[in-house]
């Protein structure tokens, strides 16, 4: 019989970074969305590039500061739209002075009327990452469909936004799994198109 403990599925892994990410106090989380505001993103972003964020929900950290911030620069922003549950996301213009809509599971989208765009620059949800890049969502595969038809179009870039509590040491990779380009925590920017 062997001393190694199991090793955690991505279930379990989900809801153990849920568990310490919904822990976080609001200031916690407010401060980490405007600490990663301040810092930008760490390449530069052409005038005319398609920004898509997303709507936070639950504990999710908040990307419209970093969103707006952006905007100023000159970037068009998106937001993501659901589809259906085994399809690829579809990315709406938004404004931060568009009123949302609620989508098919509640979350808060662009109007129908919205114009869709195709991102150059994802900012990713995420329940939790670790040190390649790799990252665990909520299970349904929306990102993982997109980020397969994006390749498919265009080069773009990932950034998923996290607090420092949600990275973990290593997750259990799939062949579907692709990794971040970027994570960007509230002390940290962490690069991993090298590794």
């Amino acid at each position: 019989m062997s001393d190694t403990p199991p090793t955690p599925t991505k279930i379990e892994l989900r809801i153990a970074a849920l568990a310490r990410r919904t822990a976080l106090s609001e200031a916690e989380r407010s401060a980490a969305a405007q600490a990663i505001a301040a810092r930008g993103l760490p390449f530069p972003v052409r005038a005319d590039s398609i920004v898509a964020g997303y709507s936070p929900i639950r504990s999710e950290i908040d990307p419209i500061p970093l969103m707006q911030h952006l905007a100023v620069q000159g970037a068009r922003l998106a937001l993501p739209v659901i589809i259906a549950r085994d399809e690829p996301l579809m990315f709406r213009i938004w404004s931060p002075s568009d009123a949302l809509v609620r989508g098919s599971l509640g979350i808060p989208e662009p109007a129908p009327e919205a114009p869709p765009l195709i991102p150059d620059i994802l900012l990713v949800p995420l329940a939790t990452f670790d040190r390649a890049g790799h990252r665990i969502g909520y299970g349904a595969g929306h990102y993982d469909r997109t980020f397969a038809q994006l390749h498919a179009i265009k080069p773009f870039i990932s950034v998923g936004l996290a607090f420092d509590t949600q990275e973990i040491e290593a997750i259990p990779m799939q062949p579907h799994d692709v990794a971040l380009d970027y994570v960007l925590t509230e002390t940290r920017t962490i690069d991993f198109r090298s590794i």
